[in-house]
């Protein structure tokens, strides 16, 4: 009944907003005290979670930093180390360039001083013969030391072909024994002897030993013609054709069913003769990879071939006289 008793058109009670409890209990602080964010206790209390601005911004660009910084100095710590290894090379081909130019003036001044006084020494001959050597050669004073191993070997070469030219003699000698029809061939071997040991000497070991000794184009090329033609003979030798003078393997196995022991020197000697053909290849390959470092060429060789030309004395009586013959038939005529 009451709710029927009340009159909805009464006003309604004005309320108060700033009655409210909650409002109230924070105006009167009460349930609240007031935040102060600067107090120490706050500061202390808040210490543990915080993290500097400054350091949180710096920390990772410095260690990018330093690790760029690190890797440019080793950079640059390689780059002087391989300038000094470049440097240190370079010195020391400078050196060994110095060196030689040095030793080639020695020799060139000790040749000037001593020309006259110098004996030629080969071959190797007493005192009391009437033959007196023909050749001067000392490799440690004449030949530069990096061609001194091969102009002995070529040296050597030459021994080992006289000695095989020797032994072919015995071994044709005993080839005319067992059959008088072969008697050709020991003549041509004792005439192969006596020619081809000195023609040899002269034809392409002094050629060799002078280019070895003067860097000479000209020597060189007349090596490589004359020791082309040596390593032919040597083939030939070592084939052993009957009726040429020479104890090769045609031969030699020829008299295994007439005559053993001289069908086994003359093998002997065949064996000679191949090993001489086979250094003799080898050899003159080595002298050809020598000859190219050396810097000569074809056209040197024609330059030294005309100033020695000219300014040979022997040359220079010769045209001379020549020319004076001529002259002098000339104004007979007239």
């Amino acid at each position: 009944m009451s709710e029927l008793d009340s009159n909805p058109f009464v006003d309604p009670v004005e309320m108060n907003p700033f009655q409210d409890a909650s409002i109230t209990r924070a105006t009167s602080g009460e349930a609240y005290g007031e935040f102060n964010p600067f107090s120490a206790t706050d500061m202390d209390t808040n210490s543990g979670t915080t993290i500097p601005i400054s350091a949180a911004a710096t920390s990772q660009p410095a260690i990018l930093q330093t690790s760029v910084e690190q890797s440019a100095q080793a950079s640059a710590a390689t780059g002087q180390a391989s300038l000094l290894k470049q440097q240190e090379e370079l010195e020391k081909k400078a050196a060994e360039l110095e060196r030689k130019e040095q030793e080639l003036q020695n020799r060139s001044a000790g040749r000037a001083l001593n020309t006259g006084a110098k004996e030629n020494n080969w071959p190797p001959l007493p005192s009391f013969s009437p033959v007196k050597p023909c050749f001067y050669q000392d490799f440690e004073e004449e030949i530069p030391e990096e061609y001194r191993r091969i102009c002995k070997r070529m040296y050597y070469l030459w021994m080992f072909h006289s000695a095989t030219l020797f032994l072919n003699v015995l071994a044709c000698l005993a080839y005319f024994t067992a059959s008088s029809q072969y008697g050709v061939d020991f003549g041509l071997s004792i005439l192969w002897f006596l020619l081809f040991t000195p023609v040899s000497f002269v034809c392409w070991y002094r050629p060799v030993y002078k280019a070895f000794r003067s860097d000479s184009s000209f020597s060189f090329f007349f090596f490589f013609f004359v020791f082309f033609f040596q390593v032919a003979v040597y083939i030939i030798q070592t084939v052993g054709i009957p009726k040429w003078g020479n104890s090769g393997w045609i031969a030699s196995i020829s008299m295994i069913g007439t005559n053993l022991p001289v069908a086994v020197v003359m093998m002997v000697v065949a064996g000679f003769f191949t090993v001489n053909a086979v250094l003799s290849v080898i050899l003159l390959k080595m002298v050809h990879s020598k000859y190219r470092r050396t810097g000569a060429s074809f056209n040197k060789a024609q330059q030294e071939f005309s100033t020695g030309v000219l300014t040979n004395r022997t040359v220079q009586t010769a045209a001379t006289s020549a020319a004076a013959s001529a002259a002098q038939g000339a104004f007979g005529r007239n």
